[in-house]
């Protein structure tokens, strides 16, 4: 008879806690003597790695850095940390605690909170623009709900079209607010004009759209052909430019679509017969009165030069020639360096100096910037080097020096001040290289901001005196430069080491192989992996090593045993030779090339493309054969997009010209609006060259706001006559105004706003006060030049194209 019921036997296998490890047998004599792993070493639970300390403020700590998924917004995975975070204090072990003192999406909350704020001054100061000239609140209400409509739809176009918000997105919404109300300023502008002719609201309404609607449609093709061609450049600038160009280019589609047909209907309704001018508030009869005298003085003016067309195109010419000599003379850089709330500090100490050192040093980084004003928070991490990708090293370390909230800055404690100050007094510390450097403008490109160029070994060896030999040439040449603030290298090639030598021959008669010998200084010397166990429902590994009081002098690797074949004990000190020698504690590869990497500042004043210019003269002088030089990270990004710009401003100016060739029914008068075109260039280029001292140099923003500079002429040159010049002079300056709270931007994200904001609103002033004079001389001249050419070939003026 079977038995009456099952059970179940449960084997206990793994060890589960280091008194159970420290229970193993570890040997058994002939007579039962048991050596147990407690007899011979000692058990402990610890770190997987010792090769680093982390401390917050001075205080021992451990860090966790999260980075997140690609694609991922960043502004919701730092609130799903801090929710996380919440919620696993309660179960905290007491006396434990944590923080999240470095936030990096802290500067990307800010800077899009200064953009809304920035969006929402423009919206308002275009109103009251429109207001001003408009004389009439309900014509002003009519551009006003443009505002939003459109607004709206770009933010769906954004989503159709796979952007997120962010700088490149919002600076286009920014400056798309004074282009959506530019049509619903000439429909508002035309209803008002028939109404005073005692037309009715729709009637007036109707009129205008039958008079307009084909240069809203032209306006918008001119618009769309400026800014797409730049949404097909290639790599990181592409991307920035497309989601520019194209949130533009959407949102002047969208503002024609809204001007043509809910512009219409809202004049119809809306508008009515205006208050005669001398009944108008003193404000508005003083202001026409203004206007009155500047449109009369513009007028004589213009028949002036158009009645000397053939002099003032060529005085145009002269002005379009020295503009672009002095555009080419600007300094050029990439992208402006951001106060994102931090700052980093490379500490790098003499070769082979120890963990324990550099934590000190890391100690005295943090006496110091605790002390400047200014400084929040301070992480320090001893054993990581910033310059070789983090790679764990002894003699080097980091220390990120969190700043307080933009608001709470006083006077001084701006990032460029504080990273002088900070540079001054960090490099008073003698026992080490510090070297404070601003985060790079865009997370995750490169380790800090300036430049970074990697020397590399191209002939095939791996002759690392040669490479240190070259790398400490250039820097030493690059800190005699006037231009160059800094320049660091951290490759060492010199650090202290030992040689071991297997005498294989000897290894080989005493019955050990090569195998067991590397496994024994390997386990003794650094740590051998074993096992797992179980601990807190993880699973965790096993790892043993030579105790620390063992391996401290170079007897006690001879002292260290191996087993042979046979069961002996053979002193490691009969197999091995030790002998002293030099050699790189990090080896870095850069396209398979042995590389070492050397980062710099530019000097105040100095742009970064001027930097890497001189780097590399300095590097194509320096460089021997069989060595050479590329840029990495931001610097390599700069690199790449070289001209490319200029060949997106000449294929825009080429589909600008298709458009309005066939606009205009003719191949000449659009080239009176072209020759007008780099005009605009004027004022952002006396901005550049009075600003560069400041920083403000020919980078990735500018050249964005160099495109949207150049808008204004194109309406300009379609409308400059005395009966469009009232529209005009008010759509430019809803433009100007609109752009203001971009030039007087501060705070998180300044630096970009500035740098777009500056070069739009010059670009702009120059723009109006240019075109409108100088594009009826040109299109006189082009209208002379079409009717000679008419005349020879024996047609009458009626025959030719109407323009």
């Amino acid at each position: 008879m079977g038995p009456l019921k099952d059970q179940s036997i449960r084997l206990i296998g793994r060890i589960e806690s280091p008194a159970e490890f420290a229970q193993v047998i570890v040997k058994t004599g002939r007579a039962g003597e048991i050596t147990r792993l407690s007899d011979v070493g000692r058990v402990e639970l610890g770190s997987q790695t010792y090769g680093q300390v982390f401390t917050l403020d001075g205080q021992p700590a451990a860090g966790l850095a999260i980075y997140q998924a690609p694609g991922a917004n960043a502004l919701n995975v730092a609130n799903e940390v801090h929710d996380k975070m919440a919620v696993l204090k309660r179960e905290f072990p007491q006396g434990l605690i944590s923080d999240i003192p470095f936030d990096t999406t802290k500067f990307v909350e800010q800077s899009i909170h200064e953009v809304y704020k920035t969006l929402y001054e423009a919206a308002f100061l275009v109103l009251i623009v429109i207001l001003v000239f408009l004389q009439d609140w309900r014509a002003m209400l009519i551009p006003a709900t443009t505002v939003p409509v459109t607004i709206i739809g770009a933010f769906a176009a954004m989503a159709a079209l796979g952007f997120t918000v962010n700088f490149s997105t919002l600076f286009a919404i920014v400056l798309a607010i004074g282009i959506v109300v530019d049509d619903a300023i000439v429909v508002v502008e035309g209803a008002v004009h028939n109404i005073e002719k005692g037309m009715s609201g729709r009637e007036a309404a109707s009129a205008a759209m039958r008079q307009l609607l084909g240069p809203i449609i032209g306006i918008t093709l001119v618009l769309m052909s400026v800014f797409l061609p730049a949404a097909f450049l290639p790599g990181l600038t592409g991307r920035m430019y497309a989601q520019f160009a194209l949130v533009i280019a959407a949102t002047a589609l969208l503002s024609a679509i809204n001007a043509a047909t809910l512009k219409p209907t809202q004049s119809a309704m809306w508008l009515r017969p205006a208050v005669p001018p001398e009944r108008r508030n003193v404000f508005y009869r003083a202001f026409n009165r203004v206007y009155d005298r500047i449109e009369r003085w513009y007028a004589g003016l213009i028949a002036a030069m158009v009645s000397r067309s053939l002099l003032m195109a060529a005085v145009a010419l002269a002005l379009i020639a020295v503009t672009g000599y002095w555009f080419s003379r600007v300094p050029t850089g990439f992208l402006p360096i951001e106060d994102q709330g931090y700052m980093i500090a490379l500490v790098q100490l003499p070769d082979g100096a120890s963990l324990e050192r550099t934590q000190k040093t890391l100690d005295k980084v943090f006496e110091i910037t605790r002390k400047t004003p200014g400084v929040a928070r301070v992480v320090n991490i001893a054993g990581v080097s910033a310059l070789d990708n983090s790679a764990t090293l002894s003699s080097a370390g980091v220390s990120y020096i969190i700043l307080k909230d933009w608001s709470e800055r006083g006077k001084g404690e701006d990032l460029m001040s504080l990273f002088n100050n900070l540079n001054a007094a960090l490099g008073a510390i003698p026992e080490a290289d510090i070297l404070v450097m601003p985060p790079p403008p865009i997370q995750g490109v490169g380790n800090d901001a300036g430049f970074t160029m990697q020397v590399e070994l191209r002939d095939g060896s791996f002759d690392m005196a040669k490479l240190q030999s070259v790398t400490n040439a250039i820097v030493a040449n690059a800190k005699t430069q006037s231009a160059l603030q800094m320049a660091l290298a951290s490759f060492r090639s010199s650090v202290p080491q030992y040689r071991l030598e297997v005498d294989r021959v000897k290894t080989e008669a005493l019955q050990v192989s090569l195998d067991q010998v590397f496994a024994a200084l390997g386990g003794y010397l650094g740590s051998t992996y074993v096992n797992q166990f179980n601990q807190f429902g993880r699973v965790f590994q096993v790892y043993v090593q030579a105790d620390s009081q063992s391996r401290l002098r170079l007897e006690d690797i001879e002292n260290m045993f191996v087993r042979n074949k046979d069961g002996q004990m053979i002193p490691l000190g009969t197999l091995v030779t030790i002998s002293p020698t030099v050699g790189p504690s990090l080896i870095s590869l850069f396209n398979l090339y042995p590389t070492a990497t050397i980062i710099g500042l530019p000097a105040q004043g100095v742009s970064s493309g001027q930097a890497l210019t001189l780097m590399e003269e300095i590097a194509r002088r320096t460089l021997p054969p069989g060595t050479g030089f590329e840029w990495s990270a931001m610097s390599y990004q700069e690199k790449l997009v070289g001209n490319q710009m200029y060949i997106v401003f000449a294929l825009a100016l080429l589909l600008v010209y298709l458009v309005l060739a066939g606009q205009y029914e003719s191949w000449y008068a659009p080239i009176s609006v072209i020759l007008s075109v780099p005009l605009s260039f004027i004022g952002p280029v006396l901005a550049l060259s009075a600003l560069t001292e400041s920083g403000l140099n020919n980078n990735l923003y500018v050249q964005i706001g160099l495109r949207a500079a150049g808008r204004p002429i194109l309406d300009a040159a379609t409308e400059a006559a005395r009966a469009r010049f009232r529209p005009i002079v008010m759509t430019s300056l809803a433009f100007i105004l609109g752009v203001v709270p971009l030039v007087l931007a501060s705070g998180a994200g300044a630096s970009a706003r500035v740098s777009i904001g500056m070069t739009v609103f010059t670009g702009m002033i120059a723009s109006t006060c240019l075109a409108v004079l100088f594009v009826p001389p040109f299109f006189a001249v082009m209208q002379r030049f079409e009717e000679w050419r008419k005349a020879r070939r024996g047609l009458s003026p009626a025959d030719r194209p109407a323009e």
